[in-house]
């Protein structure tokens, strides 16, 4: 049976490359953790950190809530028309554009723009008239491990990125500056591997819609 990372796997794995294995060490281990998929989530991109939501925009109401794990939004389209068929992409643009682009937010019309109003909503312009279906894509950070989520996509994928960015994060704790230049190294030369990859896909994705 091929070997699988697991959040009890990379714990493990995590005390061998700092050998520690005393209860404040071992403490921090989630943090480590923790930390470490925070930066994954700023620094990678592609399919794999990516997500779809649909659903229903709510009529006369101009903010959306993100989800729990948004990171950046790709694309934001709706549907209008009959049947609500005629798909629509909407413009990103800032949140003062779509003030000023629609500055009375009780009139409604068919949204054109969106903002981030914050980290945790969406504006939309013109307020929604109707219950448009929407299709979202974002970039999410994946969901975070611990001893109930023993495996996201970074460990069934990509888990020489999770196990070199938890050892980063431990290596100020450790106070071993010497280790910090190789582990960044390795960090690095993961991330790269996982962005060439994640292109190519990207790219292969491009290329069927051109060729079709």
């Amino acid at each position: 049976m091929a070997a699988e990372m697991t959040y009890t796997s990379l714990v493990e794995d995590i005390e061998q490359y700092a050998e520690r294995d005393d209860t404040d060490f071992i403490a921090q281990i989630p943090r480590f953790i923790m930390t470490a998929e925070n930066r994954i989530a700023s620094e990678a991109r592609g399919l794999g950190f990516m997500k779809v939501i649909t659903d229903n925009l709510i009529p006369n109401q101009q903010e959306l809530s993100k989800p729990a794990r948004w990171r950046e939004t790709v694309s934001f389209q709706i549907g209008t028309g009959a049947g609500d068929n005629n798909r629509v992409f909407l413009r990103s643009r800032s949140y003062e554009f779509c003030r000023m682009y629609w500055p009375n937010a009780t009139v409604s019309g068919t949204p054109r723009y969106y903002a981030d109003w914050d980290y945790e909503h969406w504006l939309i312009a013109p307020t929604p008239s109707d219950d448009f279906p929407y299709e979202i894509i974002f970039h999410e950070r994946p969901e975070p491990l611990d001893a109930t989520v023993e495996t996201n996509w970074t460990t069934k994928y990509a888990p020489q990125l999770i196990l070199y960015a938890s050892l980063l994060e431990a290596q100020p704790y450790l106070k071993r500056d010497d280790r910090m230049q190789l582990f960044t190294a390795e960090y690095d030369r993961a991330l790269k591997q996982v962005a060439y990859e994640q292109s190519r896909r990207m790219m292969d994705r491009t290329a069927s819609v051109v060729n079709a």
